[in-house]
């Protein structure tokens, strides 16, 4: 037999029960699994970045845990179920896809011979969106007046919030009008640092300026990185994955020739790491 997703559910109650069920599941919070769901996020997208689709299916499974979890403590809480969660989103992906259920009913289907082009269909989810949110900040009485970047989850990883952010400006016109301005604000944002940094060494300064200056050059790099269409998470995680690579090709080379990692001299340790470099462009 294949257990389903209303096993899952069950499964879950179970767990919480309060007399019978995991004493670690049953003390948790929505604050207290955050950290676990960030974890479980990060580890399908690890999955997916070594094309383990074994991995992937183990990892989904933990994903959707998660979901279900938040889902029990909603249902007692009295805040909403799993069923309520699910009906929320076919609602909303049926909303914003009048593309493929013109009537609004996931019963609908459109003509295959009319269909809009992409960038129709763009233009017509960010507009869906914006409505949400406009009314969604109507229905809250103490938001203040709707903004143009609200929305944005405050909760994202810094890099990724800040692509989010120049995106949702850009579309608003607040933009630069080419990549060139992009690198003099570079050259500009390291010229900063390099200024609250002496400062600060020299005793006139200090560290919060450093890291406020050092993340206006972080966000220069990701406008950089938005204008190449090059997506900046993937890029330093190609980057972690290859310093990883050179690092681990030095301890396979010293272990070789019977040296000492801790006891080899930075000096030592350049000449093999360019010599690997120098090896990965034969490549």
């Amino acid at each position: 037999m294949s257990y389903s997703i209303d096993d899952l559910k069950v499964l879950m109650a179970r767990l919480r029960d309060p007399e019978t069920g995991c004493p670690w599941d049953a003390r948790q919070t929505f604050k207290s699994i955050v950290p676990h769901t960030l974890e479980e996020a990060h580890e399908v997208a690890d999955a997916i970045e070594r094309e383990s689709h074994a991995d992937l299916k183990d990892e989904l499974g933990d994903l959707l845990f998660q979901v279900i979890f938040y889902a029990q403590i909603g249902a007692e809480e009295g805040h909403f179920s799993f069923d309520s969660v699910v009906d929320n989103l076919v609602r909303k992906l049926v909303r914003r896809h009048p593309h493929v259920f013109p009537e609004g009913t996931l019963e609908s289907r459109i003509d295959p011979d009319n269909r809009p082009d992409e960038a129709w269909i763009k233009e017509s989810w960010e507009r869906i969106k914006a409505e949400e949110r406009a009314q969604k900040q109507m229905q809250d009485s103490l938001a203040a007046t709707p903004g143009r970047l609200d929305g944005i989850a405050r909760t994202l990883p810094a890099m990724v919030r800040a692509e989010k952010l120049q995106k949702r400006a850009a579309r608003h016109g607040f933009d630069w009008p080419n990549i060139e301005p992009v690198f003099d604000k570079l050259h500009e944002e390291i010229d900063e640092l390099k200024e609250a940094w002496q400062a600060a060494e020299s005793g006139q300064g200090d560290l919060d300026a450093v890291e406020d200056e050092l993340g206006d050059l972080l966000f220069v790099c990701v406008n950089l990185a938005r204008f190449m269409k090059v997506n900046p998470e993937q890029a330093v995680g190609r980057t972690n994955h290859k310093f990883e690579a050179r690092f681990r090709a030095i301890e396979q080379v010293l272990e070789l020739q019977g040296r000492s990692f801790d006891e080899e001299t930075l000096e030592a340790l350049d000449e093999i790491w360019q010599s690997v470099k120098g090896v990965e462009k034969k490549n």
